[in-house]
């Protein structure tokens, strides 16, 4: 029998997504609210790409601190995304895109590009040519924000990230059959550790990187673009 693809699990998932996040990140306040405060324009509207945006949960949130921010999600789900649409039904400057953000070849520049809990899903190689992308696509002195999942140093810890996150959810209102749901959809999950994670946006080009919030195998990375010497 052929394993689930991510687009299938998460388009299963899309109705009730928001709803259980809270509940399946134990640390959401702390984490989101990290990599929402590293996202601090000095402009009043700037231009923002969203990988993997899903229901628009983090893009809310920027939406709300920066209203005139001009957002572009991108997500493989339609059905995530129409979470997104609902959610920026009355917004303005919000486009989406259906599509693999991992081969996609962007055309704009941005300010700020974000990302929560998705690009664990890519394999290695592909999360380090995406970081080359990225680094590309930013403007001199963009910044890439990255919420997201981490592997543990060794096998122990990486087990022991998941034996506390079991016993958290399993602490929350979650139905059984959630939790269930959300144990088949992160077997597909390819976490990179910590340090690979830095050496990889290093590797890309980021003159400033750094993992700026860990709670077990929850990390929030931040790298910065530097400012171009050619620039008058």
């Amino acid at each position: 029998m052929n394993q689930p693809t991510v687009k299938q699990l998460f388009d299963a998932a899309a109705s009730e997504y928001d709803k259980q996040r809270k509940s399946l990140i134990p640390c959401f306040d702390d984490f989101y609210g990290m990599a929402l405060s590293l996202v601090d324009s000095g402009e009043s509207a700037p231009r923002i790409l969203d990988l993997g945006a899903g229901t628009g949960l983090f893009s809310g949130m920027v939406k709300l601190k920066y209203p005139q921010a001009r957002m572009t999600l991108i997500d493989l789900s339609d059905a995530m995304l129409e979470g997104a649409r609902r959610r920026f039904q009355h917004a303005e400057d919000v486009q989406y895109i259906v599509a693999d953000y991992s081969t996609y070849e962007f055309t704009e520049s941005y300010d700020y590009v974000i990302s929560s809990l998705s690009i664990h899903h890519l394999p290695h190689s592909s999360k380090q040519q995406l970081f080359r992308t990225i680094h590309r696509i930013l403007r001199d002195g963009g910044v890439f924000v990255n919420a997201d999942q981490v592997q543990g140093y060794c096998e122990s810890t990486d087990a022991m990230y998941r034996k506390r996150w079991l016993e958290q959810i399993a602490a929350t209102s979650l139905s059984q059959a959630e939790i269930n749901a959300s144990i088949e959809r992160r077997k597909v999950d390819i976490n990179a550790k910590l340090g690979d994670q830095l050496r990889w946006m290093e590797d890309a080009g980021f003159a400033e990187v750094d993992c700026m919030y860990k709670s077990l195998d929850f990390g929030v990375f931040y790298g910065r673009k530097a400012e171009s010497s050619n620039r008058v």
